[in-house]
């Protein structure tokens, strides 16, 4: 028997404020490490190739987890898993804002991701068991809307609370909330049924293997080279692991991942452009702060001011595209989405050492209208493309899509980053280099400039979708087997 909620019409609301209010916290927590990671480096005295650890161990665990805690919620209760993720975060955020060292504060990274993976596996389900279709877009145009928050408020109390007292209580902040949020859980979360299903361990652990050590060792490899032994090792691992577990899912009866899902063309194309996005997003969050920093000489607290622009275009046209695609339909959206998107990008490569800000700040501009288009609309296809009795996992697959490129995002940029410096240069380079702007920009222009292609790569695939929509002549979604 699949779980069922169990929920008073009148509460839904209560319950999305539950629900979206740890999502603005994690938001919260990223987009605060983003706008402080110039100034972690200065201050525990790592290049950057090392502190993107700090956003990378996160992702990462989040990855390689994702899937086991959406499973899990299918068998226990998805508000149950949620509850035990806000539980999990917060205590991470708490060690995080007692690390006064490098490593301790990935390994607490870490275990806060854990807690992230929590909720962020069920957050989607829960939404989508709630909200019949027709207000399936509106609810999550307003998650979209407390991630935009998220990381409006983010940079600007990341650069006040750095202008004023230490980087660590950046983390302390999602304490009080964490908390708060997991009271109002107590309460407000509907009441869920188990089943007996059984739970795929052996495809969690390949699939936490192979995550781990392919992510780990592709950042690894910035500094090492990908002819260090143990990469090469940690990466031949990583793909054995990963082949032997879609091996596995295929036999296992009740598999950690139904590959059948993948079988709806529409729901692949849906997470292929998903993926696509978060990877250009990730990769333009985590030059951006470093630009206005490091060769704009921004302070931390101008820098976070500058970089709400961005959340609260999100924050303002999500819940309205959210809307427009329950009426409209999604796919022109997410279309319009994506080439919007790719001209930001394009606009971002032109910049130079000496630009004006307020010339970047259109340029961004641009680029959040594009995601605002995008995201709720894709979300909205996805969640739509299966059964009930899938929520959970389909909720969870895609915030592991999600995750999945934000850390490739994050790997692809600094990765070409480094190798445009160092032909720039000629010599090796895994740093920013004091007093050379010009070196970062010639590699952050390029970067931008790979991103348009993957950007326009998504709206084809976006055209090819909206094509075979109309040719089976149907809406934005259907049920898979």
């Amino acid at each position: 028997m699949s779980e069922q909620i169990e929920i008073d019409s009148g509460k839904k609301g209560i319950t999305l404020f539950v629900v979206i209010a740890m999502t603005f916290m994690a938001t919260l927590d990223s987009s605060i490490v983003n706008v402080a990671m110039p100034v972690m480096s200065g201050k525990m005295n790592v290049p950057l190739s090392s502190i993107e650890w700090v956003v990378a161990s996160y992702s990462i665990i989040i990855c390689a987890t994702l899937l086991f805690f959406g499973r899990l919620g299918d068998i226990v209760g998805k508000p149950r898993v949620f509850q035990c993720g806000t539980v999990l975060f917060t205590a991470g955020s708490l060690l995080c804002g007692l690390c006064h060292s490098f490593i301790p504060l990935i390994i607490c990274r870490f275990l806060q991701g854990i807690g992230a993976s929590a909720y962020m596996a069920n957050n989607q389900g829960i939404i989508t068991e709630l909200y019949p279709k027709e207000g399936r877009g509106k609810a999550l145009g307003i998650l979209a809307t407390a991630v935009a928050l998220g990381n409006m408020i983010g940079p600007s109390a990341g650069g006040f609370i750095l202008s004023f007292v230490n980087w660590n209580f950046i983390f302390l902040v999602n304490v009080p909330i964490g908390i708060a949020v997991f009271l109002l859980g107590l309460k407000h979360l509907p009441r869920s049924l188990k089943n007996s299903e059984p739970m795929d361990k052996t495809g969690a652990a390949l699939q936490f293997g192979g995550t781990v050590l392919l992510f780990g060792a592709l950042i690894e490899a910035q500094t090492s080279g990908f002819a260090n032994l143990y990469i090469l090792m940690a990466l031949l691992l990583a793909a054995i692991f990963i082949v032997v577990f879609n091996g596995f899912e295929k036999k296992y009866r009740q598999p950690l991942l139904d590959l059948t899902i993948f079988e709806n063309p529409q729901f692949s194309l849906n997470l292929i452009c998903a993926f696509i996005s978060f990877v250009c997003i990730a990769a333009s969050a985590i030059l951006l702060p470093f630009y206005l920093q490091d060769t704009l000489k921004l302070t931390p607290a101008q820098a976070g001011l500058f970089m709400m622009l961005s959340p609260l275009i999100l924050a303002v046209l999500s819940p309205i595209c959210g809307t427009l695609s329950d009426k409209t339909g999604a796919e022109g959206l997410t279309l319009s989405g994506l080439l919007l998107m790719a001209s930001g990008f394009f606009l971002m490569s032109r910049l130079t050492e000496h630009s004006w800000i307020n010339i970047c700040a259109v340029f961004v501009s641009i680029m959040a209208v594009g995601q605002a288009f995008f995201q709720p609309a894709n979300n909205s296809l996805i969640m739509s493309t299966c059964s009930k009795n899938k929520l959970g996992i389909v909720g969870s697959v895609n915030s592991l899509v999600r995750n999945l490129g934000q850390i490739v995002g994050i790997t692809l940029s600094t990765t070409l980053l480094y190798s445009f410096m160092s032909r720039k240069l000629n010599i090796h380079v895994s740093d920013y280099i004091r007093g050379r702007g010009d070196v970062f920009v010639y590699g952050m222009n390029r970067v931008y400039l790979i991103l348009v292609a993957i950007c326009l790569l998504g709206a084809m695939l976006t055209a090819i979708r909206l094509f075979l929509s109309k040719k089976k002549g149907i809406q934005s979604g259907v049920h898979c087997v």
